[in-house]
C-alpha cells in the first residue's frame, strides 16, 4: 500500500511550486511526503550539511525548511540521490502514491513548457506522476523558492478536475485517481472524450434533417458516456461530475480545458512487453508541453 508522496526538487521556482502541491497532497491523503533531490555529478558547494552524511544545495534545503516550519505535523524526509534524474526519480517512487515534478527545472526553457526529465520520468513511473507547469503553482511562485505560501491552500473554490477518457473503454485507474482528487479537494469532476462531429451524409426514410440526425447521435453518444460513469458516481456520490462529448482533437480538448482547470487527468497505457520501451503518445505529450494548470498522467494496462 503506497505510504508517501514523492516530489522532486532541484531548488528551482518550479520545483517550489511542485513541492508545495506535493504538500498539499500528502496532507490531504494522511501521507509522508518524501522529497528528493538528484545530483548527476558533485555536490554544489553552495551546500548545507543535514546530518547523517547526506547534503542539500541550499535553495532545496530552503523548501525543506519552508514545509516543515508551515506543516509541522505532516512526516516529510529529505534525501540526495545519485544518478540520471528521471531515471532514479522512477526508481524512488516506485512504491508511491504519487510522484510531483516542476515542468522546468533549472536548465528549462521558453516554449515547451515539460523539459526531458519530466517526459522521461512521466513515461517510465508505475505511479501517477503529477507534473505542475511554470504560472500555475500559485502563490508560491511570486515568493521564489524561498517564499512563504508554498503551502497554502487557494482561498477561492478550486478550479474544476479534467479527465480525458475513451467512453467506450473508459480505464478505471484513470477514473479512480480523478475521482479521488475530486473528492479530496471538492472541485467538480469534468469528464470529456473527444469524438468525431457527424456531417453524413444520411440515408433515412424518416421526414427528419441531417441537422436533427446529428443532434441526435451526439446525444446518443452523451448518453453512452454517462452510463459509462454510473458506477464511478454511485462510488463517489459527493463529486459533482459533468460528462461532455466534444467535436475537438483530444489535445486541443484538453489543453483549452486547462485554462481554468485545477488538474488535467489523462491516461498513459503502459508497454504490453517487459522489453517495450517506454513512451508518452501524442495527446500526452502534447498536454503536457501546452497545458496550463497542473497534469497527472495515470499508467495503467
Amino acid at each position: 500500500m503506497p505510504h508517501d508522496v514523492v516530489v522532486g526538487i532541484d531548488g528551482s521556482t518550479q520545483s517550489a511550486a511542485a513541492a508545495g502541491w506535493a504538500a498539499r497532497e500528502a496532507r490531504r491523503n494522511g501521507l509522508a511526503l518524501r522529497m528528493v533531490h538528484v545530483a548527476g555529478g558533485e555536490v554544489d558547494a553552495l551546500e548545507c550539511d543535514l546530518g547523517g552524511g547526506s547534503a542539500l544545495p541550499r535553495p532545496v534545503a530552503a523548501i525543506r525548511d519552508r514545509i516543515t516550519a508551515a506543516l509541522p505535523e505532516l512526516a516529510v524526509s529529505c534525501e540526495i540521490v545519485p544518478g540520471n534524474p528521471a531515471y532514479a526519480l522512477a526508481a524512488t517512487s516506485r512504491r508511491s502514491s504519487v510522484l510531483v515534478l516542476g515542468s522546468r527545472g533549472l536548465g528549462g526553457f521558453t516554449g515547451l513548457l515539460v523539459g526531458s526529465v519530466g517526459l522521461r520520468a512521466a513515461a517510465r513511473t508505475d505511479c501517477p506522476v503529477v507534473l505542475v507547469p511554470a504560472g500555475a503553482g500559485g502563490p508560491a511562485e511570486s515568493g521564489g523558492p524561498a517564499g512563504p505560501d508554498v503551502t497554502d491552500e487557494p482561498a477561492a473554490a478550486p478550479g474544476e478536475v479534467v479527465v480525458g477518457v475513451q467512453g467506450d473503454r473508459p480505464c478505471d485507474a484513470v477514473l479512480a485517481f480523478a475521482f479521488q482528487h475530486a473528492a479530496a479537494t471538492g472541485a467538480r469532476l469534468r469528464v470529456m472524450e473527444s469524438r468525431d462531429t457527424y456531417h453524413g451524409p444520411y440515408t433515412t426514410e424518416a421526414p427528419v434533417g441531417v441537422r436533427e440526425i446529428g443532434e441526435s447521435l451526439a446525444a446518443s453518444e452523451q448518453v453512452r458516456l454517462q452510463d459509462a460513469l454510473a458506477r464511478w458516481r454511485d462510488k463517489f456520490p459527493g463529486v459533482r461530475t459533468e460528462a461532455q462529448v466534444c467535436a475537438w482533437s483530444p489535445g486541443r480538448m484538453l489543453v483549452e480545458a486547462s485554462r481554468t482547470a485545477s488538474l488535467v487527468v489523462l491516461g498513459r497505457r503502459a508497454p504490453a512487453h517487459p522489453m517495450a520501451g517506454p513512451r508518452l503518445g501524442a495527446v500526452a505529450q502534447s498536454v503536457l508541453h501546452h497545458t496550463h494548470c497542473p497534469v497527472a498522467v495515470v499508467p495503467h494496462r
